[in-house]
């Protein structure tokens, strides 16, 4: 072969060999307690789903350890994700060793994702392929404001321990404040990435509509106690007093609804006020579109989802000033802060923005702009981008 010619074969081959190497399908594993039909779920089964399925779509192979479900298969795939579903939720960590074990003799995987949301896997003990950990935020010492001493201990020292075995592995987080957490622990800034929550753009409205004809201040997430939703109830007995026509939504279930609606009683705002319990995707959009403020009261979260969310309706929200929440809230564009546990900061707030128009006006449009910064496209791509980086490092 003429030497021009096997220089241009050659040419063809390297470019055809790089090109096969940046197209090339991924197959991944990610190891999570819950998948996004586990009842329990949260923002942190959401960000895991809404991101790969994505990267299922892109021609990447997912698949998904988790824990079992009642009334639902062992296996499954839901959006393209694979679903394997072993052990009961409280002791899912003792079997994802051998899980792992199983399916990585029968498989070979790029990557192994390392979903730490709850108690930690420990992975870097024992899994071979390259680990990209995600996480949302640390419980520390707010655990023990969701759990009993002994169970709160338990969860404090597995997320202790990953001070040492977690040390040098690759991280990516949902907020600067998660990032701080980790940086204030001793942890390398470089070994992080952050890849923000975010919203579906096709299916929300990203725009503002008609309110319901009373004012209406809603919460939409879990029923928990670190969550603090009394805080609100207690906020908006005193909103009452000022404005006596408001009502109070509460979307979402979970353990803290006895207590709370015995407070409501107390309070004597239980005639106001309505546990709607589960709601459908397409119920919360519509009351979060129809609400005047939505508000978020929890001690500690990874970001605030459901903030964004409400925005996207054209809702502006009310968050505590938590760690995470105050990374989801555009201060005088998308919503205000509070400070946490403050009922009569809170309570203030509320009222002053349902009685000056013009700025409620403001918070409302700018709600929507904020939402538009933050789509699940952006955050599987930056995914991408990470788990790429570290492959081929």
């Amino acid at each position: 072969m003429p030497k021009k010619l096997t220089m241009i074969f050659l040419k063809i081959h390297y470019i055809a060999k790089c090109k096969n190497l940046i197209l090339r399908i991924m197959n991944i594993l990610i190891i999570n307690w819950q998948d996004i039909k586990n009842p329990f779920g949260g923002g942190a089964e959401v960000h895991l789903h809404e991101i790969f399925k994505r990267i299922v779509k892109m021609g990447h192979n997912v698949t998904l350890l988790s824990c079992e479900i009642d009334n639902e298969p062992l296996e499954e795939i839901i959006d393209g994700i694979r679903v394997i579903r072993k052990g009961k939720r409280n002791i899912f960590n003792f079997y994802v060793k051998g899980l792992y074990k199983e399916i990585s003799s029968k498989e070979k995987f790029d990557i192994v994702i390392d979903d730490i949301n709850k108690i930690p896997f420990y992975t870097p003990l024992f899994v071979k392929e390259p680990i990209l950990a995600i996480s949302h935020h640390f419980f520390g010492k707010s655990i023990f404001k969701e759990a009993g001493l002994l169970q709160g201990l338990y969860v404090y020292l597995a997320e202790w321990l990953m001070n040492f075995i977690y040390k040098k592995s690759k991280f990516v987080v949902v907020s600067n404040s998660t990032l701080d957490e980790f940086l204030d622990k001793g942890f390398d800034k470089k070994n992080f990435s952050i890849v923000y929550n975010a919203v579906d753009d096709s299916l929300l409205p990203m725009q503002v509509s008609d309110k319901f004809p009373d004012p209406v201040i809603t919460y939409f997430g879990r029923l928990k106690k670190y969550k603090s939703v009394d805080h609100l109830l207690k906020a908006f007995a005193m909103v009452k007093k000022e404005i006596p026509n408001a009502k109070l939504w509460l979307m979402g279930r979970g353990d803290f609804q006895p207590y709370l609606e015995n407070l409501a009683n107390e309070l004597g705002i239980i005639d106001s006020t309505k546990f709607f319990g589960f709601v459908s995707e397409e119920d919360k959009i519509k009351y979060l579109s129809l609400s005047h403020i939505a508000v978020n009261t929890s001690i500690k979260e990874g970001w605030g989802i459901t903030n964004i969310e409400a925005n996207a309706c054209g809702t502006l929200v009310i968050s505590s000033n938590s760690p995470g929440l105050r990374d989801s809230v555009n201060i005088g564009q998308s919503g205000l802060i509070y400070e946490y546990g403050n009922i009569e900061d809170l309570s203030s707030k509320i009222i002053d923005l349902l009685k000056n128009r013009s700025e409620f006006e403001n918070l409302s449009h700018g709600a929507v702009d904020w939402a538009k910064l933050f789509t699940w496209n952006k955050s599987a791509e930056e995914m991408l981008k990470v788990i790429n980086k570290l492959i081929k490092k």
